[in-house]
C-alpha cells in the first residue's frame, strides 16, 4: 500500500483509496496473522450489536494498520429469500429491524476503527434467486413492501453515517419502470437513495465485471451509464482503459457535464480528507507485526462466535452433554471441525472421529452407522446438504438407527430443513 501511495504522488495525484471486501466468514481477502470473525448471520445471531460494532472496530483497526482505508461492509440485505445463492449466509438475517440495528452497528465499529464502512448492495439483494456474478435478478415486490424490507437497513446505515453505499445489479420495477438494474438506474440512485433515503455519500458500483451489467451493456456504455445515473465510484471495470475512453468521451460531448462530474470527485475528495489520507496515507511498516492478531482482537472473536452458535432444537434435552458420555464425531470436517474434538476432550469426554467428508461412500455411511451404535450420542456436521444426496443419506442413517443424534447444520441455517425429524440441530453459520 505504502508502494501504490508513493507511485501515486510521483505522479502528482491525491492520495489513493484502497478498498478490499473483508465481511469475514465466505468473503474476507485478509487471512491470517490477521484476526477472522465469523460471518454476519452468525454475527446477527449473537442479537448483541455491540459484539457486531466491536467486530468492525477490530477489522477497521486491523486494515488501517496496513494501509487499506475502505472496507466493503457490511451487508445491509435482508435475506428474505432463503434460496438466495449469492447472498446467505453473507447477510445479518431475514428480520429488517435486526438486520438495521447490526448494520448500524456495524458502520458505527468501522468509523471507530479509522476506516469507511461500504453498506451494500442497494436497494438490496436479499429477494433473489439469482446470483448476479451470473444473471441479472428481478425483485418484483412493490414500492411499500420495499420500504417496509429492504429500505431499514440502508437508512440506518445513512443515519449511522456511512461513508459509501454500494449499488446492485438486480431490476426492481417497482422503482424504476425502465427495467435497468439499480446500477445503472437514476430514478433508484438519484431519486430513491439521494432524494428519497437522503444519502449524500459516496456512490459505488458493485463490480463491472458482473454478468447481470456486462453481458447486456458492455464494458463501454455500463461505466458511462453507472455515472450518469448517480455512482461516484466505478468499481473494477473489466477493461480499464475502454472505460476511461468513454467516460471522457461523455465529458467532452456533453452527455455527462463536468459539474456532474465535479460532485463526484468532491464527494471522494470528502471523504479521502475524513480518512486522513490528505495529509499522510504512508503506514508504520514496523508496526505491522503487532498491530494483527493481537490477544485483544483475538477475544473479541471467541466472543462473537461463542454467541452466535444457535441451538435450534434440543427435544430431549441432551445439551449439553452429561459429563463422562463417550462421543462419535462424523460427517463434514475442516480445520474447525477437528477442534470440536479436542475441546470435546479437554473437558472430559472421550471423542472418536470418523469423517465422511461430504460424499461419503456406502462403505463409509455403514462404518459410520456401525461406530455411532457404540457411542452414547453421535454429533453429524453437515455442509451443503441439498448439493451431497449421500450426506442426507449418512444423516437419515444415523436417525434411523433410533440412537443420540445431534445435527450441526456447520454452513446455512437453511439447511436445518433436510433434517426435520432430528431431535437436536444446531448452526454455526459457516
Amino acid at each position: 500500500s505504502n508502494g501504490i501511495h508513493k507511485a501515486a504522488a510521483e505522479a502528482g495525484d491525491p492520495a489513493v483509496l484502497i478498498s478490499t471486501d473483508q465481511e469475514h466468514g465466505m468473503v474476507r481477502r485478509l487471512g491470517p496473522p490477521a484476526v477472522l470473525f465469523p460471518g454476519a448471520m452468525a454475527t446477527g445471531a449473537t442479537h448483541v450489536p455491540e459484539l457486531a460494532r466491536e467486530a468492525a472496530r477490530v477489522t477497521a483497526q486491523e486494515l488501517r494498520a496496513v494501509g487499506i482505508h475502505q472496507v466493503l461492509a457490511p451487508v445491509a440485505d435482508v435475506n428474505s429469500d432463503p434460496a438466495n445463492p449469492v447472498i446467505g449466509i453473507r447477510a445479518f438475517g431475514s428480520r429488517p429491524g435486526a438486520v438495521a440495528a447490526m448494520v448500524r452497528a456495524q458502520v458505527e465499529g468501522f468509523a471507530a476503527g479509522g476506516a469507511a464502512a461500504t453498506a451494500k448492495h442497494f436497494p438490496g439483494h436479499g429477494d433473489t434467486n439469482i446470483d448476479s456474478h451470473v444473471g441479472l435478478p428481478v425483485i418484483r415486490k412493490g414500492r411499500e413492501a420495499w420500504r417496509a424490507v429492504d429500505a431499514p437497513p440502508f437508512r440506518a446505515a445513512i443515519e449511522a453515517g456511512v461513508d459509501v453505499i454500494m449499488t446492485a445489479h438486480v431490476v426492481v420495477p417497482a422503482l424504476d419502470r425502465s427495467r435497468r438494474p439499480a446500477t445503472l438506474s437514476r430514478r433508484i440512485l438519484t431519486d430513491v437513495l439521494r432524494g428519497e433515503l437522503g444519502y449524500d455519500g459516496v456512490v459505488m458500483t458493485d463490480s463491472l465485471t458482473m454478468a447481470a451489467v456486462r453481458d447486456r451493456y458492455g464494458d463501454k456504455r455500463a461505466p458511462v451509464m453507472a455515472l450518469k445515473a448517480g455512482a461516484d465510484i466505478l468499481a473494477d471495470p473489466p477493461d480499464l482503459p475502454a472505460a476511461y475512453r468513454a467516460v471522457l468521451a461523455a465529458v467532452e460531448d456533453g452527455a455527462v457535464s463536468e459539474d456532474r462530474l465535479d460532485r463526484s470527485v468532491e464527494r471522494i475528495l470528502r471523504l479521502k480528507e475524513r480518512l486522513g489520507l490528505l495529509d499522510d496515507a504512508l503506514v508504520n511498516e514496523a508496526a505491522v507485526a503487532t498491530s494483527l492478531g493481537t490477544s485483544e482482537h483475538k477475544a473479541v472473536s471467541r466472543d462473537v462466535a461463542d454467541a452466535g452458535v444457535t441451538v435450534l432444537r434440543d427435544r430431549k434435552g441432551w445439551l449439553p452433554f452429561p459429563d463422562g458420555w463417550d462421543v462419535l464425531l462424523t460427517g463434514w470436517n475442516d480445520h474447525g471441525v477437528r477442534q470440536v474434538a479436542e475441546r470435546l476432550r479437554a473437558t472430559g469426554h472421550r471423542v472418536t472421529t470418523r469423517w465422511t467428508r461430504n460424499n461419503p461412500t456406502k462403505r463409509q455411511l455403514k462404518a459410520a452407522a456401525k461406530a455411532a451404535r457404540r457411542h452414547d450420542v453421535t454429533v453429524v456436521f453437515a455442509a451443503f446438504p441439498g448439493a451431497f444426496p449421500r450426506q442426507r443419506e449418512l444423516v437419515s442413517r444415523l436417525l434411523a438407527d433410533g440412537r443420540r443424534v445431534v445435527v450441526v447444520n456447520a454452513w446455512s441455517p437453511y439447511d436445518a430443513a433436510w433434517f426435520t425429524t432430528a431431535p437436536a440441530q444446531l448452526a454455526t453459520y459457516g
